[in-house]
């Protein structure tokens, strides 16, 4: 009663195997897909960073700058890898170039900060 489909299955062709291509075609497609990546993911992040550091060297006395922890301050005081920035009245913190998030000109409002991915 059952052996019927087994023998049905057993009489059937065999798949043939599904041709892979070359090598060579391969390598190829994966240098296709790098260089696609490289130009949409790569380049543009290293152009990002590129601006940010030229951004970040170019900070003078007197700017008023938004710091990556929110914190919004006019720089009094440059110094080699630290700022120092006045907050408040009375107010002054010492921090890193990199804390910089942005430069904003007279009366400009931060802009949304886009998260890091």
């Amino acid at each position: 009663m059952y052996l019927l489909p087994l023998t049905i299955a057993e009489a059937a062709p065999a798949a043939a195997p599904a041709g892979g291509g070359s090598p060579f075609q391969m390598i190829g497609m994966m240098a296709i897909l790098f260089a696609i990546m490289y130009f949409m993911m790569i380049r543009p992040q290293k152009r990002r960073e590129k601006e940010r550091k030229e951004m970040i060297a170019a900070v003078k006395s007197g700017e008023r700058v938004l710091l990556t922890s929110g914190i919004i301050g006019q720089v009094t005081n440059v110094k080699e890898s630290t700022l120092v920035i006045r907050i408040a009245e009375n107010t002054k913190i010492e921090v890193v170039r990199a804390a910089i998030s942005q430069i904003l000109e007279k009366g400009e409002m931060p802009t949304e900060i886009e998260p890091a991915k």
